[in-house]
C-alpha cells in the first residue's frame, strides 16, 4: 500500500456520520455486535482499517516511537483532519526527504494550534486572577463601607443609651439597633473571610501557574513558557532592534543509552545536561527544556556569532565532562549533545527562525554530532 493511498483513502471516514459506541459495556456490546455491524457499511470498515493499516505502516516505513503524541499526529495527518499536517507528510514524502522523530517533532511543535491553545490557556488564567483580585477588592470596600456603619449606629446608640428621655419605645429601638449592628458584624465577618479566601485563590493560581511553566525532571522552564517567553522576547527585539537568537539542541545518542543503561539512568543524563546548559542561563539566555531530550535557549541582545560561541561553549564543556551510572558503577561514556541555532530578528514571523535553528540541528546531527550548526 502506498504512502498517497493512506492519505487519500480514509478522507472517506469524515463523510458519514460517526457511531456513538460510547462507554457500552463489554457484555452490551457483545450482545448486539451483529446489529452493530450491520449499521456500519462495508466502504467505512475499509476506510477505518485502511487508516489503521495506514498509521501502523507510516510509523514502522519510518522508524518511529510508538508513543501517544506520535499516533495521534501520524493519524491526524494521514486522516486529513490536520490539513496542515497532511500537506507536510505528502511534500516530504514528494521531496524524499527523510520524515523521522526529529521532523515529525518539528512540524507538531510549529503547529499554530498548539500556540493558539496556550494562547487560550494563558487567557483563561489571566481572566481568573483578574476576577479574583476584582472579587478581593469589592469583598473589602464591602467590609470598609459596612464597619463605617457600624460605627455611625453605634455611636448613635451610646447617644441614646444615655439620654433621659428614654423609653419602651428608645428601648426597642436600641433592641433593633443592636440585632443590626450583629448583623453588620456577621456581614463584616463573611466579608474578610472573602477576602483572605481570595488571597489563597490567587497564592494557589500563582503556584499553579508556576507549576505549569515548570518542566518536572529537569525543573527547567518547560515549553510552555518558551513559547510564551519567545512572543515576549520577538516583540521586544523588533520594536527595539536590538538582536536576539534562538537555538535548539539534543542529546547524542540519547536512545542508546536509554537502552542500554536504563530510562532512569536516561533521566539522569537530561538532568546533568540541563544542569550544564542552565549555568549559562542568565539575564540575556534564557534555557527551557523543550521535551524529551530536546533543549531550547534564547540569546537576548547577542548577534548570532556571539551568541553561537556562547552556546559552542557549553556544548565543549559538556563533552569534556566524565559520567558515571550511580546505580553500575559502569561510565556512561562521552555524554555530548548537537545544536542549531537561527537570528529570530531576521524574521518576521518567530516561528521561521525555529525552523531554521531546527533544521540546523538536524545538519549537526547528520554531520557528525557533537556540535554547533548555524542558519545562514
Amino acid at each position: 500500500m502506498s504512502f498517497m493511498s493512506n492519505f487519500a483513502r480514509p478522507s472517506r471516514v469524515q463523510r458519514e456520520e460517526p457511531l456513538g459506541a460510547g462507554n457500552t459495556p463489554a457484555h452490551a456490546a457483545r450482545t448486539d455486535e451483529n446489529e452493530a455491524s450491520s449499521t456500519i457499511s462495508p466502504r467505512v470498515r475499509e476506510a477505518r482499517r485502511d487508516l489503521l493499516d495506514g498509521v501502523a505502516d507510516f510509523t514502522m516505513k519510518h522508524d518511529l516511537d510508538v508513543t501517544g503524541a506520535n499516533l495521534a499526529a501520524i493519524c491526524n495527518g494521514l486522516s486529513g483532519a490536520n490539513t496542515q499536517l497532511a500537506e507536510a507528510f505528502v511534500a516530504r514524502e514528494i521531496s524524499g526527504e527523510p520524515i523521522d522523530q526529529r521532523w515529525l517533532d518539528s512540524v507538531v511543535r510549529l503547529d499554530p494550534d498548539t500556540k493558539d491553545r496556550l494562547a487560550e490557556l494563558d487567557q483563561l488564567m489571566d481572566e481568573l486572577e483578574y476576577s479574583l483580585i476584582r472579587f478581593g477588592q469589592t469583598a473589602k470596600s464591602a467590609a470598609d463601607e459596612t464597619s463605617d456603619q457600624r460605627g455611625v449606629i453605634d455611636a448613635q446608640i451610646n447617644e441614646m443609651g444615655t439620654a433621659a428621655s428614654s423609653g419602651n419605645d428608645v428601648a426597642r429601638v436600641i433592641d433593633l439597633s443592636r440585632s443590626m449592628l450583629e448583623n453588620i458584624e456577621r456581614v463584616e465577618f463573611a466579608m474578610v473571610n472573602s477576602q483572605e479566601e481570595s488571597a489563597v485563590l490567587r497564592e494557589n493560581l500563582a503556584r499553579a501557574r508556576m507549576e505549569a511553566d515548570v518542566d518536572h525532571l529537569s525543573r527547567l522552564p518547560n515549553r510552555r513558557a518558551f513559547e510564551r517567553r519567545l512572543a515576549n522576547e520577538a516583540q521586544r527585539a523588533a520594536s527595539t532592534g536590538s538582536p536576539l537568537c534562538v537555538a535548539f539542541c539534543d542529546v547524542d545518542h540519547f536512545k542508546a543509552v536509554n537502552d542500554t543503561h536504563g530510562h532512569e539512568a536516561g533521566d539522569r543524563i537530561l538532568c546533568a545536561v540541563a544542569t550544564m546548559l542552565n549555568s549559562v542561563a542568565s539575564e540575556n539566555c534564557f534555557v527551557a527544556r523543550h521535551g524529551g531530550e530536546e533543549f531550547v535557549l534564547l540569546f537576548y541582545g547577542l548577534e548570532k556569532a556571539a551568541a553561537f560561541e556562547k552556546f559552542d561553549g557549553v556544548r565543549r564543556a559538556m563533552a569534556r565532562k566524565q559520567l558515571m551510572n550511580r546505580d553500575t558503577g559502569k561510565p556512561f561514556g562521552k555524554v555530548t549533545f548537537s545544536g542549531g541555532l537561527a537570528q529570530v530578528t531576521d524574521h518576521a514571523d518567530p516561528r521561521t527562525a525555529l525552523a531554521e535553528a531546527d533544521a540546523a540541528l538536524y545538519e549537526a546531527k547528520q554531520s557528525g554530532r557533537n556540535k554547533i550548526v548555524a542558519a545562514n
